[in-house]
């Protein structure tokens, strides 16, 4: 009786070490998570500041999906004191957003296979591949873009195909 009483606390310590273990493991990922977006953001402001000095941050407007990251309290805070305004985008419309529609697709293809053992590699490589891309692809897709952000007023939001 008393063996079998000692081997139900062994148990009980052992899954409150795991608990332990994997809330830290949590707050260190949501540590690591909010100190890289704080510093793509603000590479971001400082490459829009560099490419373009006469434009302030407060006169960008952001395209993005409303996916839960790009919504989440960090990531809002952080627009706002970077004074960094979001465009309204409907939730789930990744044809609406360039990235979704065109980018990662590229991206995906030409990483496909390789390994990263870093985030910093991953994006060095992700950086590269984007400077690949010609300028005109660029111009096509945002022109394309306009065209089905028009397409989707006219609409009214409501679903369409032909682009």
């Amino acid at each position: 009786m008393v063996k079998n009483y000692q081997n139900q606390i062994v148990v009980v310590v052992v899954v409150v070490v795991v608990v332990v273990v994997v809330v830290v493991v949590v707050v260190v990922v949501v540590v690591v998570v909010l100190e890289a977006l704080d510093n793509v953001l603000s590479q971001m402001k400082s490459a829009i500041n560099e490419q373009r000095p006469k434009v302030s941050t407060s006169r960008t407007l952001l395209l993005h999906d409303n996916s839960g990251p790009h919504k989440a309290r960090a990531s809002t805070q952080s627009l706002q004191e970077l004074r960094i305004q979001v465009s309204p985008h409907p939730t789930c419309s990744p044809d609406l957003a360039p990235c979704d529609s065109w980018l990662f697709q590229i991206l995906k293809d030409r990483l496909a296979g390789r390994k990263f053992d870093r985030i910093q590699d991953l994006a060095k490589a992700v950086n590269s591949e984007l400077r690949t891309i010609p300028e005109e692809d660029n111009q096509g897709v945002f022109l394309k873009q306009q065209i089905r952000l028009k397409r989707c007023i006219e609409s009214h939001g409501e679903y369409f195909e032909g682009l």
